[in-house]
C-alpha cells in the first residue's frame, strides 16, 4: 500500500541522489528527508530504517529495470537481437542515471550479510531475463549447443556489471553507450553467436 503513495518514490529518488553523493554510511536520514522535500519523520512512515530504504530503492528500482527489458525484448524472435536489447538497455539506463549508476555499482556491494542477502534476491529476476535470453540462443541454434546457461549468465551479467562500475570509476571520462556494439559482440561471440 505504501508503494502506491507518492511520497514513497520521492523518498527513494531522493535516496538515490544523497547516497550516491555521499555514501551510504554518510547519507542521513536527515539529508534523504531534506532531498525529499519531508519532514524527517515522515520517512519512518514508509521506512524502517535506512537499510530498509537501500533495499527498498534496489527492489524498486531494479523492478523497474527488468520491466523495461522484458518490454524491450518482447517480440524480439532473435536470442543475439534480445542480448543486443539488454546490453543495450543495461547500459543506456544507467548513462542516463548517474546517481543511480553510483548506487547500484558502488553502494551496493555491502559488506552487510543481510543487506546482500536481501539485494541478490532482487538481482535473481533480472538474472533470469538473461538465462531466458541464453536458453532461447540455445535452443534455436544461434548459441553453442553445449554453452553452460550459468557461466553465460555470470559472463553477461559480471562484464555488463564491470564496464558500468569502470565507467563510475573514471568519473564518466567517456561515453558509455558508445561501447554498446562492441560489449554485445564481444557476449554474442562468446556465447557462440552463428551469424
Amino acid at each position: 500500500m505504501k508503494k502506491n503513495k507518492p511520497k514513497y518514490s520521492q523518498i527513494l529518488d531522493a535516496a538515490v541522489i544523497v547516497i550516491a553523493e555521499n555514501g551510504y554510511y554518510q547519507a542521513q536520514i536527515s539529508k534523504i528527508a531534506k532531498q525529499a522535500g519531508v519532514a524527517d519523520g515522515t520517512i519512518y512512515l514508509y521506512f524502517k530504517n535506512k537499510e530498509d530504504i537501500l533495499v527498498s530503492l534496489f527492489e524498486e528500482k531494479m523492478g523497474e529495470f527488468v520491466e523495461i527489458i522484458k518490454e524491450r525484448t518482447a517480440g524480439i524472435e532473435s536470442a543475439a537481437e534480445k542480448l543486443f536489447m539488454l546490453v543495450e538497455s543495461h547500459l543506456s539506463l544507467l548513462a542516463e542515471n548517474h546517481h543511480l549508476a553510483v548506487v547500484t555499482q558502488l553502494e551496493l556491494r555491502q559488506s552487510n550479510k543481510e543487506i546482500r542477502w536481501r539485494i541478490n534476491e532482487v538481482l535473481k529476476g533480472y538474472l533470469r531475463v538473461i538465462d531466458e535470453i541464453v536458453m532461447l540462443g540455445v535452443e534455436k541454434g544461434e548459441f553453442q549447443s553445449d554453452l553452460n546457461v550459468r557461466i553465460a549468465r555470470q559472463m553477461i551479467f559480471g562484464t555488463l556489471d564491470e564496464v558500468v562500475t569502470n565507467w563510475v570509476m573514471s568519473e564518466r571520462k567517456y561515453d558509455l553507450v558508445s561501447l554498446i556494439p562492441t560489449v554485445h559482440e564481444l557476449l554474442a561471440n562468446a556465447c557462440g553467436c552463428r551469424k
